[in-house]
């Protein structure tokens, strides 16, 4: 079997948020103090025959995470999960006998369903929140592919429902501009909502005023690893339970992992759990941030191609910790030498060394890794300055952190 059980293929939904407790129809959004973040988590599959159990464990996880990093879930959390409170055995797992099962949700302090009217009545309302602190978005479900735009994916809610791209980020445009928006997702073809950024979620719009970023599983045009309804939470490989992992220096199952800390000022930020979980996870993903996403769209094939005839050290010299991290972790795996091109180095891997998808992966991260950061250095050289503020908007947002 493989190792990839879990995927966030699936993906999560948070929201970060403060204020005070305000109040749904079927739920309630939990807004709180103003020095303390609130988590809105939106889950689970949209039926029972793929509302997988691994998708209620995720949340869970998110929930220890929470208590480990010194907050309380009951008091800043709103969670929202497939049918919610109504009583429906809708979680699909395999019992000990490999047979196929059902049961209700288990989840505390669980609010209600995930459907497309609660999420709309959930940024009405934060909407009318005059705060300028960040939402953190955070969801663990199903995405789909749109086939005639690829920039226009969804993820699937409750019943079936779908949330686009652009209603997702055409519900942010109704937010006051000064309230920033962090997102992980992790479902498949996820890469797609890096388009949030945009005002309507449309890359052929200006950015949106807001300050938005986030982080997802895979590019716009990939699946990502599978959800499971298998329970041992020790073989779930998957690219959210890295990222929080190295967020909060625990992994699923309770384990210390190393420190994500890469500049070493005291805290994790987000863009080093995004490179944490670019060498921890193994599966076949491509992670990727709203800059990455950025920076990738500014380049052409041949261009690319340019930026690998430079040596990898060379390459390496613009580069944040974070990144000199992913870079020197993925060429140890392969045993690369740093003085050569990358083009030369890439191509010369003997096959017989990447005889797993995992493995591909890895190479493809490097490759994509390497082209961020010279993108990254041209854009800067070139002096254009409404690239280079945007640029630095959305670098400055991945560096936020949950630290208190």
């Amino acid at each position: 079997m493989r190792r990839l059980l879990v995927s966030f293929t699936c993906g999560l939904l948070a929201v970060f948020a403060y204020s005070r407790v305000v109040s749904l129809q079927e739920t309630h959004i939990c807004l709180s103090s103003h020095s303390t973040p609130n988590f809105l988590v939106v889950s689970g599959g949209g039926a029972p025959s793929y509302n997988e159990i691994a998708l209620e464990k995720n949340v869970l996880y998110f929930q220890r995470t929470l208590q480990f990093m010194g907050y309380n879930p009951k008091q800043v959390a709103s969670i929202f999960f497939a049918n919610g409170n109504d009583g429906q055995a809708s979680v699909r797992y395999i019992d000990q006998q490999r047979r196929q099962q059902f049961k209700r949700p288990n989840i505390p302090y669980l609010q209600g369903a995930t459907t497309l009217d609660n999420l709309e009545r959930y940024f009405q309302q934060l909407a009318q929140q005059k705060s300028s602190k960040v939402s953190f978005l955070y969801f663990t479900g199903h995405g789909g592919k749109n086939i005639q735009d690829l920039d226009n994916n969804y993820f699937v809610l409750w019943n079936g429902q779908k949330l686009s791209v652009t209603q997702f980020s055409q519900m942010l445009d109704k937010m006051p501009s000064e309230t920033p928006v962090v997102t992980m997702m992790a479902q498949c073809f996820s890469g797609s909502f890096a388009n949030f950024i945009y005002e309507d979620g449309n890359p052929k719009h200006p950015v949106a005023l807001q300050t938005r970023c986030g982080f997802f599983a895979t590019i716009k045009s990939l699946p990502s690893v599978g959800c499971t309804p298998e329970v041992n939470e020790a073989d779930y490989r998957d690219y959210s339970s890295s990222f929080f992992a190295g967020l909060s220096g625990r992994d699923r199952t309770g384990k210390t992992v190393s420190s994500a800390d890469y500049n070493q000022d005291g805290r994790i930020s987000y863009a080093e759990a995004h490179a944490f979980a670019k060498v921890d996870e193994k599966s076949n993903d491509l992670p990727i941030s709203t800059s990455e996403a950025w920076l990738q769209n500014k380049v052409s094939p041949i261009q690319k191609k340019a930026i690998l005839t430079q040596s990898i050290s060379q390459i390496l010299k613009t580069a944040r910790p974070e990144q000199r991290y992913v870079i020197n972790s993925l060429m140890k795996k392969f045993s690369l030498d740093k003085q050569e091109p990358a083009l030369q180095v890439l191509g010369n891997i003997d096959n017989d060394k990447i005889p797993t998808n995992e493995q591909q992966a890895y190479l493809k991260r490097l490759n994509r890794e390497l082209i961020n950061i010279a993108v990254e250095k041209q854009i800067r050289t070139n002096g254009n300055q409404k690239d280079i503020a945007i640029l630095d908007r959305l670098v400055k947002c991945e560096s936020g952190s949950w630290k208190k």
